[in-house]
């Protein structure tokens, strides 16, 4: 449908219908970061599959709609819509959400993307839109608003310094900000940390594992378990399904290994964990989404041979009855020193800790004193659908 035209051409929004449709959805970042070198471009199968009812439990359990917008045949701008019906169960809220937005600096583009969505949430009976959320708060989430110099890690967005404009002049306004965490693996903790540590470590009772890769599935169970507890009392917080844990097992399963998860226990109960990923945007990046016909060859080479330097430490939780103890300190800087020295082991040199809430002094506290270092920051943003 076109809407308008200027000196660029006619500019028009298409709805996604069918698989062909999506997979332009998908390739909209190939017109958008043209001119990013650090822009990594996600595998198109991957992307298919994540969005795929019939394959990911997570989108089987909400509505959603995508839209792809167009200056002539050039695609400009992307934006997807969702309701979540499990948020709607917790919150109550009446909040819909936006997500998978991507534009070029088009002012006409990001407006006809947003009221298109907004129009949608409006008809669903929504009162608020609350985004990006790329599909949920528990996938890609925020829009980079600080820290374009370094590429994306892996689950993580990237954006265009425009975004933050284009959106406000639009009515959005903060919600709330996500923070990312860059580490030194290499480098031991600063003093402070390294002797909080060594006292707490002392404490009796207090033991850290890794992954039982023979009982996989229970075993990620029960990090999401885990997970589920710690992060229920936080902001926009929507609890992992059966369904989506074993998703993200078999997900998950052909890059990790059982060192990259850490469980710490006190007096033998499971109460904290960390999960660790490769970077594997190391091992795609220059490939533009595809794996065939040569790309197959360099993706395994990179992830196998050369093997990645970089990680990302995506979960951390430690259960709520131990949050704000001794006890809770332990676990938590216990679980990321177990993954950490692995991680060396592994030739890990970098990481990110992402994400953690901008009013969670106590997390980022903890982060700090061992090391990590504030470098990115992503924004979600709210408007109301009057």
């Amino acid at each position: 449908m076109a809407v308008g035209i200027d000196g660029r051409g006619p500019l028009s929004i298409l709805p996604v219908r069918d698989r062909r449709d999506l997979k332009g959805f998908i390739g909209v970042t190939r017109e958008v970061y043209r001119d990013d070198p650090l822009w990594v471009q996600p595998l198109t199968f991957e992307r298919l599959d994540h969005l795929n009812a019939k394959k990911n439990p997570f989108m089987r359990s909400i509505e959603a709609a995508y839209w792809t917008a167009f200056r002539g045949p050039r695609p400009v701008g992307r934006i997807g819509a969702q309701v979540n019906q499990a948020h709607l169960a917790r919150y109550a809220d009446a909040t819909g959400h936006f997500g998978f937005f991507e534009c070029l600096d088009d002012p006409d583009a990001a407006r006809l993307l947003t009221e298109t969505a907004e129009v949608w949430l409006r008809a669903k009976g929504m009162r608020r839109a609350v985004g990006p959320l790329s599909p949920s708060i528990n996938d890609e989430a925020g829009l980079l608003v600080e820290g374009f110099s370094t590429p994306p890690y892996v689950m993580m967005p990237h954006g265009r310094p425009c975004y933050d404009r284009l959106l406000q002049d639009l009515g959005y306004a903060k919600e709330k900000d996500l923070i990312a965490y860059a580490f030194d693996a290499t480098v031991p903790w600063p003093a402070p940390g390294l002797a909080l540590y060594e006292r707490l470590k002392a404490m009796p009772g207090i033991a850290f594992r890794h992954l039982d890769m023979k009982r996989y599935k229970a075993e990620i169970h029960l990090i999401c378990d885990i997970f589920n507890d710690a992060w229920a009392e936080n902001w926009g917080f929507i609890p992992f399904g059966e369904a989506e844990a074993q998703y993200l097992a078999a997900s998950i399963r052909p890059i990790v290994a059982s060192d990259m998860f850490a469980i710490g226990e006190l007096n033998g109960e499971p109460v904290a964990m960390t999960v660790v990923l490769p970077n594997l945007n190391e091992a795609i990046r220059g490939l533009d989404g595809r794996l065939l016909p040569f790309g197959w060859a360099k993706f395994l080479w990179r992830l196998k041979v050369a093997g990645v330097k970089s990680m990302r430490m995506p979960l951390m939780g430690v259960r709520r009855h131990l949050q704000n103890t001794r006890a809770g300190a332990a676990l938590a800087l216990g679980v990321i020193e177990k993954v950490r020295v692995s991680a060396v082991r592994r030739g890990i040199e970098r990481g990110e800790l992402s994400w953690i809430l901008e009013d969670n002094p106590r997390i980022q506290g903890l982060i700090e004193t061992v090391g990590g270092r504030p470098y990115k920051t992503y924004r979600i943003y709210a408007k109301p659908l009057l």
